[in-house]
């Protein structure tokens, strides 16, 4: 699974490349941010990306990345799902 930094306008919901970003892994950027991952949208207009999730730093601060989905990510998305289900919320 990769990632790609992005700058995200959600009044168009149109994504520009942030200037030096290097295409990274998935897995990577989650634990960077403490894996505070939000899935926004579907995107179809990116070649090797399928979606694009904001992602949280301490500061709350959000921050872009178009990810390439695959089977892996759908894996360990239900795996979170599952792990957090019946918890009370905060």
């Amino acid at each position: 699974m990769k990632s790609l930094h992005v700058n995200f306008n959600e009044a168009d919901q149109s994504t520009t490349p942030i200037e030096n970003a290097t295409i990274e892994p998935w897995d990577d950027v989650c634990e960077r941010f403490d894996n505070d991952v939000h899935r926004i949208m579907t995107v179809s207009d990116r070649e090797e990306f399928t979606a694009i999730y904001t992602c949280y730093d301490e500061n709350n601060e959000p921050a872009y990345y178009l990810v390439e989905e695959d089977e892996d990510l759908a894996k360990l998305r239900r795996k979170t799902f599952l792990r957090k289900l019946g918890r009370a919320r905060a």
